[in-house]
């Protein structure tokens, strides 16, 4: 059996105003900076080894920088799939692979993400991410969190390739015509796994087989209000993405098409969007409640890519008891 034994793994181991701690929580945490990028998304955090336990002053100032800023990069990050692990769980459960391949040998909880082939296999899914999406929106308990570890950048001419593209969720549905928000206000979608993963699948050169029927089971659709309120910010997103998405059950089918294709437009729109250009030991962890993403496929199958990542679910960001004692340390500030 192949057993993946992997050579690129490291050993052991909205303005521009820079939001460091200030008061007496300073004294508890590390000197972390969280720099928000000046676009409709994104700040890079500073300051802190993402290997080392999270104090709960640290926890409380990344998790509401999630929900405030929807893609937070920690750049210079030395990270193991244990260290990879211990981070993200602290923000909940951790999705395991549907396939049950492509993931850690001794860390499940840790997947791949690569176009690198040994010994006649791929060591990770090539083609994950390749159009807009949300992640989990197929679950019952939907996805809250992704979190990516770039251990092999693909470049060509000393170019990074492979960045990944968001969109802002909450600035999408502020936009919305007001006759439209009210009209959908307490309507529900369905999101469906085997949407995406056919559209991979459609691709040319794409290796995906079909789901078994077995696999198909163990991811259902799942039905999810159009508009969700973030457990964060309190604020309001359009929770409806093209790459699950597959009616608005409260409409007739041909409505549900035209509405679903008004909402996948006026979501993507330039000005909503934020692209991530990776380096090599980045930390990017972003919020799927409000943003969706894309992963740019612009290198080729000799240009090597490999990520590690953590899909956290939403079994606790939901909870209002959690996020107040999450959040708690904040207000010592």
């Amino acid at each position: 059996m192949f057993v993946y034994r992997p050579r690129w793994l490291p050993n052991g181991s909205h303005g521009t105003q820079c939001l460091a701690m200030r008061g007496p929580l300073r004294d508890r945490i590390s000197p972390m900076k969280i720099e928000p990028s000046g676009g409709i998304l994104g700040a890079r955090v500073s300051g802190i080894d993402l290997a080392r336990p999270l104090s709960a002053a640290d926890f409380a100032a990344i998790f509401a920088a999630l929900g405030r800023e929807g893609v937070l990069c920690f750049p210079g990050q030395q990270l193991d799939a244990a260290t990879l692990r211990d981070f993200a769980q602290r923000f909940g459960r951790i999705q395991t692979s549907v396939t049950g391949k492509h993931h850690h040998p001794v860390v499940p909880e840790v997947g791949f993400l690569s176009n690198v082939i040994e010994n006649g296999e791929p060591i990770g899914l090539a083609d994950a991410g390749q159009d807009w999406h949300t992640d989990m929106t197929y679950n019952a308990t939907v996805g809250f969190a992704n979190v990516l570890y770039a251990v092999k950048v693909p470049r060509r001419d000393g170019k990074p390739l492979g960045a990944t593209q968001f969109a802002n969720m909450h600035a999408a549905y502020e936009d919305l015509d007001p006759a439209l928000k009210t009209r959908l206000a307490d309507m529900s979608a369905t999101h469906d796994f085997n949407k995406f993963w056919e559209s991979m699948r459609s691709r040319p050169g794409s290796t995906r087989p079909a789901l078994t029927a077995e696999q198909r089971r163990s991811r259902p659709p799942s039905v999810h209000p159009v508009f969700l309120t973030h457990p964060i910010t309190g604020r309001t997103v359009l929770y409806c993405n093209p790459g699950y998405a597959v009616r608005i059950n409260e409409l007739p089918e041909a409505e549900s098409e035209r509405v679903l294709k008004l909402l996948f437009e006026h979501q993507l729109q330039p000005k909503y969007q934020y692209e991530h250009v990776w380096t090599e030991s980045d930390l990017l962890m972003w919020d799927h409640i409000g943003t969706l993403h894309n992963a740019v496929p612009d290198y080729g199958p000799d240009e090597h890519r490999l990520m590690m990542r953590c899909q956290i679910m939403a079994d606790r960001v939901f909870d209002p008891a959690f996020v107040r004692a999450s959040l708690e340390p904040l207000a010592a500030a």
